[in-house]
C-alpha cells in the first residue's frame, strides 16, 4: 500500500494553473523582447531615430548577458532558489521595462540623446533580466511537471514565449495607433502583470517545498562549477555546437526585428493596414484586441495539430482527430480569408507569422528527431533553407520570393532548434547540462548583440548618400547588402554542423540516431 503523502503537484488542476502563471512570465518578456520590431518605421519618422540609433537599442539589450549575466543568474538561481531569483530577474526585466517606457514618452526629457539614453538603459536593464527569468520558468515547469505532462507543459511553455513575440512584432501598430510611447507602455505594463502573477506562484511553490522536504528521497540539484567550462571548452563536438547555436541565431533574431521595415520598404509591404473593414478584426471595440485573439486562435491551433493526436492511442483514432483539427482549421482561415489576403500585404503582421509558425513545426520536427534521428543532418539542411531565405530577400525584389523566403526561415527556425538541443543532451552530462546551456547562451548573445546593432549601423551606411531623402519619405531604405551578409551566416552553419556530424563519428554521441539508440 503506497503511504506516500500527495501534494500540490499531484493536482492536476493547480499543476496547469501554475504553468499559466508562470509562462505569463515567458510570454511578457517575449513581447517586450520583439514589439519594438513593428514599431521601426514609426521611430523613425515620430521620434526621429536612425536605423543604427533603433539597432543600438535592440543590441545593447543583449550587453549584460554577453558578459556572463547568465552564468551568474544560474549560480544564483541555484543557491537562491525559484521564488527569491524570479521575483529579483523578473522584477529587474519589469523596472527595465517600465524605464523604457517612461523614456520613449519623454519623462526624462524630450532631448533626443536623453530619450536615446534612457531607453537604452531600460532595455539594458530588462535584458539583464531577461535571459534568467526564462530560465526560471523553465526550472519551474520541470519542478511541478517531472512525472506527468511535462512535454506537453514544455511546448505550452515555449509556445507561450512565441505567442508573445508574435503578437508583439504584429499587434504593437495597432496599439501605437500612429505614435509609439503607448505601445512601449502596454508593453512594459505586460512585463509588471506578468510580475504580479509570478508573485501569486510563489504562494503555491512555498507550498510545494514544504511538502517535498516531508518526503524522503528529495536530493538538492547540483550547483555550477567552474571547472565544469574546462570539460566543455575541450570537447569538440560541444564548440562546434556553441559556435553553430551563434551563427544560426545571429541569421534568425535580428532578421525578425528588421523583417517588417524589410518587407515595406523592399516589397512594398504597408505598415499600416487599409482602412477596409476586413482588415480588423474588432472585439470590445478594439481592433489591438480583435488582431490579437486570431493570434490566439492560430496559436490553439498549432499546439493542437502537435499535442492532439500524440495523446491518443490508437491509430486510427489519432487520424480522426487530425482531420477533425485540420477541417476546423480550413474552416477557421475560410472566414477570414479576406482579412488574411490583407494581412499578408502588411509587413508586422507577416513577419510576425516567423515566430508563430514554429508553434506547430518544432514539435513535429522534435518529434521526427526523437524517432529517427538524423540531427546533425537536419542542422545542415535548416542551414541551407537558410541561405535560400536570406538571399531571396536580399537580391530579389519579387514578392513571390518574399514568401517563399520567409517560409523557408521559418521553417528552418523550426528544424535546426529542435534537433539542436536534444543533441546538446546527447554531448554534455545530465550534471553538466545547466552549465552548457548557460555557456552557449552566452556566446549567443555575443552574435546576437553584434547583428541586432550592426545590420542597423550598416543599413544606415549602405544608403548614406540617400538618407535624406529616405528621411522625407521620398526613397526607400535599400535593405540588400544588410541581409546579404545573413547568407554568411548561414555558410557558417553548414561549415559547422557538417563539422559536428564529424565529430560525432570520432566520438560516438550518436547524434545521427533516434532518441534512446546508442551506437553500435
Amino acid at each position: 500500500m503506497n503511504t506516500e503523502k500527495k501534494t500540490l503537484r499531484d493536482s492536476i488542476a493547480l499543476r496547469w494553473l501554475v504553468l499559466v502563471l508562470v509562462s505569463s512570465l515567458m510570454f511578457g518578456t517575449y513581447w517586450f523582447q520583439d514589439f519594438f520590431s513593428g514599431l521601426k518605421g514609426l521611430m523613425e519618422s515620430e521620434m526621429g531615430f536612425t536605423s543604427e540609433e533603433f539597432g543600438r537599442i535592440i543590441g545593447l539589450t543583449t550587453i549584460a548577458n554577453m558578459f556572463g549575466m547568465i552564468i551568474v543568474g544560474g549560480i544564483i538561481l541555484d543557491k537562491w532558489g525559484i521564488r527569491l531569483a524570479g521575483l529579483v530577474f523578473g522584477g529587474l526585466a519589469a523596472v527595465g521595462g517600465a524605464i523604457t517606457a517612461l523614456a520613449s514618452a519623454g519623462f526624462f526629457g524630450e532631448n533626443h540623446g536623453t530619450m536615446l539614453t534612457m531607453m537604452i538603459v531600460g532595455r539594458i536593464l530588462f535584458g539583464s533580466g531577461l535571459e534568467i527569468t526564462c530560465v526560471v520558468v523553465t526550472k519551474t515547469t520541470v519542478k511541478w511537471f517531472k512525472g506527468y505532462e511535462l512535454a506537453l507543459a514544455m511546448a505550452i511553455n515555449i509556445g507561450f514565449g512565441r505567442l508573445g513575440s508574435a503578437l508583439g512584432i504584429a499587434v504593437s501598430p495597432d496599439i501605437a495607433n500612429g505614435v509609439v510611447p503607448p505601445a512601449v507602455t502596454f508593453a512594459a505594463t505586460l512585463m509588471g502583470l506578468a510580475l504580479i502573477l509570478f508573485l501569486i506562484y510563489t504562494f503555491f511553490d512555498r507550498k510545494i517545498d514544504a511538502q517535498r522536504k516531508e518526503q524522503s528521497g528529495v536530493t538538492p540539484e547540483e550547483e555550477f562549477r567552474f571547472s565544469d567550462l574546462v570539460k566543455l571548452a575541450t570537447n569538440p563536438s560541444f564548440i562546434y555546437i556553441a559556435l553553430l547555436c551563434v551563427s544560426f541565431y545571429a541569421a534568425v533574431f535580428p532578421f525578425i526585428q528588421y523583417a517588417p521595415d524589410m518587407l515595406v520598404n523592399k516589397f512594398n509591404f504597408s505598415y499600416v493596414l487599409p482602412d477596409d473593414p476586413s482588415s480588423n478584426i474588432i472585439l470590445f471595440g478594439s481592433k489591438a484586441i480583435g488582431n490579437s485573439s486570431v493570434f490566439v486562435v492560430l496559436f490553439i491551433f498549432g499546439l493542437a495539430f502537435s499535442l492532439v493526436p500524440s495523446n491518443i492511442r490508437t491509430r486510427m483514432n489519432k487520424n480522426i482527430s487530425m482531420l477533425i483539427i485540420f477541417a476546423l482549421f480550413l474552416l477557421f482561415i475560410y472566414l477570414l480569408k479576406d482579412t488574411f489576403r490583407l494581412w499578408f500585404t502588411n509587413g508586422p503582421k507577416t513577419a510576425s507569422l516567423i515566430p508563430l509558425g514554429t508553434i506547430l513545426f518544432t514539435p513535429i520536427f522534435g518529434n521526427f528527431v526523437d524517432k529517427k534521428g538524423y540531427g546533425a543532418s537536419i542542422m545542415i539542411l535548416g542551414s541551407l533553407l537558410l541561405i535560400f531565405a536570406h538571399v531571396a530577400l536580399s537580391l530579389f525584389s519579387i514578392r513571390i520570393l518574399a514568401y517563399m523566403g520567409l517560409l523557408s526561415l521559418g521553417i528552418a527556425f523550426s528544424l535546426v532548434p529542435a534537433a539542436m538541443w536534444p543533441s546538446v543532451a546527447k554531448i554534455v552530462p545530465e550534471n553538466r547540462l545547466g552549465t552548457a546551456y548557460a555557456s552557449m547562451f552566452t556566446v549567443q548573445n555575443w552574435g546576437l548583440g553584434l547583428f541586432f546593432w550592426g545590420i542597423g549601423a550598416l543599413l544606415d551606411v549602405a544608403n548614406k548618400k540617400n538618407l535624406v531623402s529616405i528621411r522625407a519619405g521620398e526613397m526607400n531604405y535599400d535593405y540588400t547588402i544588410p541581409i546579404f551578409i545573413l547568407v554568411i551566416c548561414g555558410i557558417v552553419s553548414i561549415f559547422l554542423a557538417y563539422k559536428l556530424k564529424q565529430a560525432d563519428r570520432r566520438q560516438g554521441y550518436g547524434l545521427e540516431l533516434p532518441s534512446g539508440q546508442k551506437p553500435g
